[in-house]
């Protein structure tokens, strides 16, 4: 750096700032879903989306999931809650304070077998 003697530390507060766009992070929660799924993506379904917006280091995270059916809903979700959770602070750095989970479409394994014609 001009004007500094080689060796010099540069203090903290003037090193600058890393951000991370919503847009990254909201990948990051969306691939951590997926992994949080015992079958990751339904068959027939889409994979998991997520919508994040971050405010002062403070993600904010909504995760829209397709799950088989019949299954534990509720186990599910909290498995995807806690997975995002942890990769977003592992990956990005940010708390993450909540997750919202909304699932969007259920996948009868009944129904899928039925058009198979596999039902007994």
């Amino acid at each position: 750096m001009a004007g500094r003697p080689a060796g010099d530390r540069v203090a903290a507060g003037e090193r600058g700032a890393t951000t991370i766009a919503d847009r990254v992070v909201a990948k990051i929660a969306a691939q951590a879903a997926r992994e949080a799924l015992p079958t990751g993506v339904p068959e027939g379904g889409a994979p998991p989306h997520a919508t994040v917006t971050v405010q002062r280091g403070i993600a904010y995270v909504r995760v829209g999931v397709e799950l088989d059916y019949p299954s534990d809903i509720g186990e599910q979700c909290g498995a995807v809650r806690a997975r995002v959770a942890q990769r977003v602070r592992a990956l990005a750095g940010m708390d993450v304070p909540e997750v919202v989970v909304r699932v969007d479409r259920l996948h009868s394994v009944q129904a899928r077998l039925t058009a198979l014609g596999r039902v007994r």
